[in-house]
């Protein structure tokens, strides 16, 4: 455990580093959702995603190695989400015409064109490790209907979210109206993955992948993580997209209620946070995500109670976390470094995992599962969460720089 608790260490130094306490009764940070702050919000989270990945690895779970970041992705993602949300209010708010040229500089350019450039450094990466597809999906993956990168959910469903606000917020005159069709497009996509799950359950007999053999037998296309949105990780944590419009509309009349009585909201809103994360604890142990392996079907139901317990988990952590920094937050280079590059570190940092294995893995699997290596204190694991991060740092900085050539023409 000593990798954890060192690990641990280093982020609360970077937390106290550059950190600002308005500890004064009546004392508030009052640039708490100014742009420096928020980037180096995004710059812990982005650090945090990271970790929660290398904690995925089965050498780390099997020894309980950075544990708390196992289930963790979804709150940094939410972060990721809220201020995506916040922003684009604010930006409607503030700047004039700002939807004019929204869906050339907004979307093309810092999502869509940066996709395929991922999809394109990927291709080329999989090619050097002589991985195996049928050109079916070699080409579906390039025309990016497939997912040639897994982590790449985020900038599908980021345009989705995008597009839709471009459109209901030109068109439809009621605001009101506005956020509650946000909200619903939020909400139906839920929905849609509660029928969706993990893998095409729909293509093949009742319970197909249950069977012997099931997998071996199943087509490309019907495995998990292959169709856009196969899996939980792409709607539990997007309602803070919703919740950051809101406040980013409400903001004044929000942080002034927030003042009142700071001390005590604040605790009911971790209280609340507790509860609901307790409720989503139970519905998920219960119930489950990954109810296709029950036995009795894909599990619909169950996947959307699930999805329901995890709405108002979020929305009070994502509301906790920016009360706390009305008293409390951390700006630094560091964290503004890696708020500059969170989602280039973000987008390649799945090949970063996955070129450093042979540090944590033999060459041997037993039931097709690979064999962790421990070294003495568990040092390796060690050099590969630095290997991880370090190389993921190097390669979204290309890809930032790859970006920029591959859009500078858009003005």
């Amino acid at each position: 455990m000593i990798l954890s608790w060192s690990v641990y260490a280093l982020l609360i130094v970077l937390i106290l580093f550059g950190c600002k306490f308005a500890w004064r009764k009546n004392e508030f940070n009052d640039d708490f959702l100014s742009l420096d702050v928020t980037k180096s919000l995004r710059g812990l989270a982005a650090i945090g995603v990271i970790l929660h990945h290398i904690s995925q690895e089965s050498a780390f779970q099997k020894v309980k190695e950075l544990s708390p970041f196992v289930n963790a992705g979804f709150y940094f993602v939410a972060i990721f989400f809220f201020c995506s949300g916040f922003g684009l209010i604010k930006s409607l708010k503030t700047k004039e015409n700002y939807l004019d040229g929204f869906l050339k500089k907004r979307v093309l350019k810092t999502i869509v064109i940066p996709f395929y450039v991922c999809v394109l450094l990927y291709g080329i990466y999989k090619l050097i490790m002589g991985v195996k597809m049928p050109l079916a999906h070699w080409i579906t993956n390039l025309l990016g209907l497939t997912l040639m990168n897994d982590y790449a959910w985020y900038p599908i469903v980021l345009t989705i979210l995008y597009v839709a606000f471009y459109f209901i917020f030109k068109y439809v005159k009621n605001r009101k109206l506005c956020f509650v069709l946000m909200f619903l497009v939020i909400f139906a996509q839920g929905v849609f993955f509660a029928f969706n799950g993990h893998f095409a359950w729909w293509a093949g007999k009742s319970n197909w992948w249950m069977q012997p053999n099931g997998w071996a037998n199943a087509k490309w296309w019907m495995h998990q993580k292959i169709i856009w949105f196969f899996g939980e990780w792409w709607v539990n944590s997007s309602i803070a997209f919703f919740i950051g419009m809101i406040y980013a509309n409400f903001e004044e009349k929000i942080v002034a209620w927030f003042k009142k009585c700071y001390w005590i909201k604040l605790v009911a809103l971790l209280a609340l946070w507790l509860i609901f994360n307790f409720v989503s604890g139970m519905a998920q142990w219960k119930l489950g995500y990954w109810s296709e392996y029950s036995g009795k079907g894909p599990g619909i139901l169950n996947k959307f109670v699930c999805y329901l317990s995890q709405l108002p988990q979020v929305t009070f952590f994502v509301l906790f976390s920016f009360t706390i920094m009305m008293k409390f937050y951390s700006v630094n280079p560091i964290t503004k470094f890696f708020g500059n590059l969170s989602y280039e570190t973000y987008m390649m940092n799945l090949i970063a995992i996955e070129v450093f294995r042979f540090l944590i893995y033999s060459n041997n699997s037993t039931g097709g599962w690979p064999v962790p290596i421990y070294k003495t204190g568990n040092y390796n694991l060690a050099i590969y969460a630095g290997a991880v991060l370090a190389s993921s740092i190097l390669l979204g900085i290309v890809y930032k720089y790859l970006n920029k050539l591959s859009t500078k023409w858009i003005k």
